[in-house]
């Protein structure tokens, strides 16, 4: 898959709920993902079954979705971008309304960075 796909395929399973199954497909093994400065949890993690158990870690924390929106990629060579929002009700912090920008890197059809820029 060129960028442009596996942006568009990242977008759909996100929007269906497909996070974790998204990381198995779409992210290489020797993936990083660098979150921002003070979260809770490791900034900087690698490879793709930390970063799958990071995103289960989030989801395990989530109670309720009330709603959010990831917009349509935007692809500048082999890096996209998106937007999410969203408004979720979590387990030790109640309920946010958040807002980041997602960056990501594809080489040879994988995902190999993704970086997350959010105010906390």
């Amino acid at each position: 898959m060129n960028t442009q796909e596996v942006a568009n395929k990242w977008a759909q399973m996100c929007r269906e709920g497909k996070n974790l199954e998204c990381i198995q497909e779409l992210y290489g093994e020797h993936v990083t993902s660098k979150e921002m400065p003070g979260v809770p949890y490791s900034e900087v993690v690698t490879g793709k079954q930390h970063v799958w158990e990071k995103s289960k870690q989030w989801l395990d924390n989530v109670v309720e979705f009330h709603g959010g929106e990831i917009s349509d990629p935007v692809v500048a060579d082999n890096h996209f971008t998106s937007k999410m929002s969203f408004d979720v009700t979590f387990k030790d912090r109640g309920r946010q309304q958040m807002e980041e920008v997602c960056v990501f890197e594809v080489n040879d059809g994988k995902i190999v960075n993704e970086q997350f820029f959010y105010t906390m």
